[in-house]
């Protein structure tokens, strides 16, 4: 955990984004001057209030030159949902198959049903 850490402050990111749902070993980064900050987002979690609240503080963060490295137990649909809904909030994609279509690109495999629930409340969240 030590190495890794180092190497993600080596590498200049400027914020460690946790989206696991307990802050297990969070601490670790504080003891390398890291900062973090942790954005539980578990299945029990209703996707548009997660989303409203952390959405605004991401863009907010890359605006100011942040680098961020964001990460979950694994590369899951919460992880690459809520990425793919960013880039759909924000602007960076317009339509939701097409950000999808991104998304599977990148990460090489299918979004499945919770990635895409998270893109449908963007689009939803975009609509209304």
């Amino acid at each position: 955990r030590h190495e890794e850490i180092l190497w993600i402050r080596e590498q200049g990111f400027t914020t460690v984004i946790s989206l696991i749902p307990a802050p297990h070993n969070l601490h670790n980064y504080d003891e390398l001057d890291v900062p973090w900050l942790h954005w539980p987002f578990s299945p029990e979690e209703e996707p548009l209030v997660v989303l409203g609240r952390h959405y605004p503080e991401l863009r907010k963060l890359l605006a100011e030159g942040g680098t961020i490295l964001m990460h979950m137990e694994e590369v899951s649909d919460r992880l690459c949902g809520f990425v793919a809904g960013y880039l759909l909030w924000s602007g960076l994609v317009a339509t939701g198959p097409e950000v999808i279509t991104m998304i599977e690109r990148m990460t090489a495999r299918q979004l499945g049903p919770q990635g895409r629930e998270v893109v449908a409340a963007v689009e939803s969240l975009r609509a209304g």
